[in-house]
């Protein structure tokens, strides 16, 4: 059974063709293909959504198929059901799981049990979706036509912020595996940890991330800077301490101006404008975050229809 739990779960050849259906759906939106034409789909949250949740549900519904969201809370796993029967129950109701969660295991342990594609939509450790819509987001720019992953090939890429946190583990997995450059920088005690390194070499790919204190040497230059918020769910406790500490990691004007004159501004929403980045860098004309989000449709689509395939 063919997953999706990280970027480096589709080869680099599944990777284009997946960025190739991209565009192929976002180009016929309402009259491509329907792969998943009389299945139904399941949305498991055990986090709250907007963007993953009604891109997913309109997605299982414009690839022909009818999605079930289901919140942890309001179904047996709140009381206690463990993830293994859950997994070997659902696998006999639906054709398809995508889940929303804390901990990584919970999508392993998912994945180890199902008989059904497991799509990670989110966790703690990693968000392969919403990189795969980057990505497919910059490759629209690069290389309009066919967009081609060999034109991301020396790209930089400058996360700011939390190094540890699930964008940044994820940018620097998809870095490598699509032979970018990244440098992620923020403060003491927020460098990226083990774990990132240990699926870098899992995947067989090279430990090759820069990681730097000065937000100067990670923006300079850069052809794409990175942000996410400070303070994710499950952070709150610590919000005061991270906004303190990560304060000369704004992404702002004076940042940005050390990036390409080309460069793009990423970011994968929520924003808290004022905090990791700066009102008029949201504005900029280089700002591409509404673009990100609309390609999370678009992707994930994509990635639901490859999987159809691969476990046909």
């Amino acid at each position: 059974m063919h997953h999706f739990l990280a970027v480096t779960d589709f080869t680099l050849e599944q990777a284009q063709e997946v960025f190739t259906l991209a565009k192929s759906f976002k180009d016929n939106r309402l009259s491509g293909p329907q792969p998943l034409n009389m299945q139904s789909w399941g949305l498991l949250f055990y986090k709250s959504s907007t963007r993953t949740r009604v891109s997913f549900e309109v997605g299982v519904n414009e690839l022909g198929g009818f999605p079930i969201v289901l919140n942890s809370q309001q179904t047996q796993i709140g009381r206690g059901e463990t993830v293994e029967d859950s997994s070997k129950v659902l696998s006999r109701f639906l054709h398809g799981l995508v889940i929303r969660a804390y901990e990584h295991e919970t999508v392993t342990e998912f994945a180890k049990h199902a008989t059904m594609p497991i799509i990670n939509g989110l966790t703690d450790f990693n968000h392969p979706c919403q990189l795969m819509a980057d990505l497919f987001t910059l490759l629209e720019r690069y290389s309009p036509e066919d967009v081609d992953i060999n034109t991301l090939k020396g790209k930089k890429v400058a996360f700011l912020g939390d190094s540890a946190c699930n964008m940044a583990n994820s940018w620097i997995l998809s870095a490598a595996m699509f032979g970018m450059e990244i440098f992620v920088s923020g403060p003491k005690g927020y460098e990226p940890k083990p774990a990132v390194t240990e699926a870098l070499k899992a995947a067989g790919l090279p430990v090759n991330f820069t990681y730097t204190e000065d937000p100067k040497e990670a923006c300079k230059d850069a052809d794409c800077i990175y942000t996410d918020v400070w303070v994710s769910m499950g952070d709150e406790a610590e919000a005061e301490q991270r906004l303190k500490e990560m304060a000369p990691y704004q992404v702002n004007a004076e940042l940005l101006a050390l990036a390409k004159q080309d460069a793009y501004f990423m970011h994968c929403l929520p924003a808290h404008a004022g905090e990791e980045v700066s009102q008029d860098v949201l504005d900029s004309p280089k700002s591409i975050i509404f673009d990100e989000a609309e390609n999370r449709l678009h992707a994930q689509k994509a990635i639901m229809a490859k999987l159809v395939e691969l476990n046909s």
